[in-house]
């Protein structure tokens, strides 16, 4: 598809289809908002063939598959591989090894959180990719803390992209999330409703 597209606008409908399929698919009231986004979707799948459609389906299967073999930020290790990273905006993912250095430094204490039943909010303004969220999670699976019952995630992003991508992850790996295209130091479109995904599994559904 990268001779009739660039491959940038691929990965971005890709992340765009997906977020939107994962949302609709598990939202009960078809609202304004809800048609919106599946006119998006239609809009955005008009433009493939069918073959061209189905090898997306076939690629969210791998990604789905490789989540449930580890936690890891594919998309934005898919992202960087492909050098879409942004000079112009400095839009650039952080390495996943330095994310789970960071995630492990800023839990000092593991025991503890594994012997309360307190709620830990993680709240992350700047997302990118969700890469250091999700690190923080594979650090809690990894000493044995179930991160879907223990974490409750508030993420942001002034990127849309960075919106989907976060979303599609946390979505597949079953994170309780609220994933906001949000300006975090203006708190622009904190309340829009538009700009505003939650994972399957805030809503109870998994």
């Amino acid at each position: 598809m990268s001779g009739k597209y660039s491959p940038t606008l691929i990965f971005d409908d890709f992340v765009k289809m997906v977020a939107i399929s994962l949302s609709n698919s598990t939202e009960i009231i078809h609202n304004k908002i809800w048609e919106k986004r599946e006119s998006e979707y239609k809009t955005i799948a008009s433009k493939y063939t069918k073959e061209e459609f189905c090898d997306f389906i076939k690629i969210l299967a791998i990604l789905s598959n490789l989540y449930n073999e580890k936690i890891f930020d594919y998309l934005g290790y898919i992202y960087m591989k492909c050098e879409m990273g942004n000079k112009r905006t400095g839009q650039f993912f952080t390495p996943y090894n330095l994310s789970e250095l960071i995630a492990k430094l800023s839990i000092d204490d593991i025991e503890k959180i594994r012997q309360t039943d307190n709620i830990i909010t993680l709240n992350e303004p700047a997302c990118g990719g969700g890469g250091l969220i999700l690190a923080y999670l594979k650090n809690l699976k990894d000493n044995n803390i179930n991160y879907q019952k223990k974490v409750k995630i508030i993420a942001q992003d002034l990127d849309f992209r960075s919106v989907y991508m976060t979303y599609v992850q946390l979505s597949l790996i079953g994170a309780r999330a609220k994933v906001m295209q949000v300006d975090t130091l203006a708190a622009h479109n904190v309340n829009n409703k538009e700009c505003i995904f939650y994972t399957p599994m805030w809503k109870g559904m998994l």
